[in-house]
């Protein structure tokens, strides 16, 4: 009896983003606001993080809705009919429901209902991780279009009196249509993780704890030495892989887009890349503050906003955050 051969599916051999979509919490967050419960100062802030403000969403807005107005946005810029959009993924650590999935709600509110839906969950990584796996599955066959989002309401999530992160977050969602292209708009993502340091950055204890008794509220810390050096040297290193792997130089680039952590770290980056002065860096962490897996995103659509004839060139994103997990890639920009 002769076996049945297997089908497998094959799809373009090139994808790219289409457009970019935003949604920043209403609220503008200065520093002098958050300083009393963490015993500090906008001086202080300001030095340390390159944080002027940032952007926080009221009580009745959530992470899905920053990521279904972003979503919105990016769709309708696309050109790209919501029914056509097959394969939906929302970055996110800060869905307040572990299940239903945010990502399957989004595809139902823009209209891309029955599309594929999924969350995931690498933190500030996380939205240079949904774009690789939207470029592969969109290369095998898997979808025709994406949307990808990174969508976050950290301060949900965080401790005001928390002084090794909570002056640092803000909410806020970015999204991109991503779908075929007759040329590479996407290059091979570097990523990873290192759990040995997971306890650098993450929760500071578990729902079943909190259940129990035996620790309180989970809410977001940091060990902000650990973090600043992994990302300085650590990082650094793999943004020139991401180089290297789209077969590119610094000198390619028409912008930098790290995850918008703190100002020092991205200064740092460009040193070591040895950026020249012709490329334009996202700044985005000054009012926005950082906002995980939403800040590429977000930085990208500002920058657009700000440079829009940085449309058509190459830009170099990384992300990087709790786990310790990171991804990079470069990609063209809408």
């Amino acid at each position: 009896m002769t076996k049945p051969t297997l089908q497998q599916s094959h799809g373009p051999a090139y994808t790219r983003i289409y457009a970019v979509g935003a949604a920043r919490g209403e609220n503008a967050v200065p520093n002098a606001d958050l300083v009393g419960p963490i015993d500090s100062s906008d001086e202080w802030i300001q030095q340390r993080t390159g944080i002027v403000t940032r952007t926080r969403a009221g009580a009745d807005v959530s992470a899905l809705d920053l990521a279904t107005e972003s979503a919105r946005e990016a769709i309708e810029k696309s050109g790209v009919a919501p029914e056509l959009i097959d394969l939906v993924i929302v970055a996110t650590i800060s869905n307040v429901q572990q299940t239903p999935s945010m990502s399957a709600v989004v595809a139902d509110r823009v209209g891309a209902n029955p599309a594929a839906a999924y969350d995931t969950n690498a933190a500030c990584a996380g939205y240079a991780y949904a774009v690789a796996q939207a470029d592969a599955l969109i290369r095998t066959g898997v979808a025709h279009y994406a949307l990808v989002i990174g969508a976050e309401k950290l301060s949900d999530v965080v401790d005001p009196t928390d002084r090794s992160i909570s002056f640092l977050l803000g909410d806020g969602a970015g999204a991109v249509v991503i779908g075929p292209s007759e040329f590479p708009g996407i290059a091979r993502t570097v990523w990873g993780s290192d759990g040995s340091k997971a306890g650098a950055v993450g929760m500071n204890g578990t729902l079943t704890e909190f259940r129990d008794g035996a620790a309180e509220w989970p809410t977001l810390r940091q060990e902000g030495q650990t973090v600043f050096r992994w990302a300085v040297w650590d990082m650094a290193k793999v943004a020139k892989q991401a180089l290297d792997a789209a077969g590119v130089s610094a000198a390619d680039l028409a912008a930098f887009i790290p995850h918008q952590a703190n100002m020092r770290i991205i200064d740092e980056f460009a040193k070591q890349l040895k950026l020249p002065e012709s490329v334009v860096i996202a700044r985005d962490i000054a009012t926005t503050g950082n906002t995980s897996a939403a800040s590429i995103p977000l930085a990208t659509h500002r920058l657009l906003d700000e440079h829009p004839e940085l449309s058509g060139g190459l830009a170099l994103q990384i992300g990087f955050g709790a786990g310790l997990v990171f991804g990079a890639q470069v990609v063209v920009l809408p």
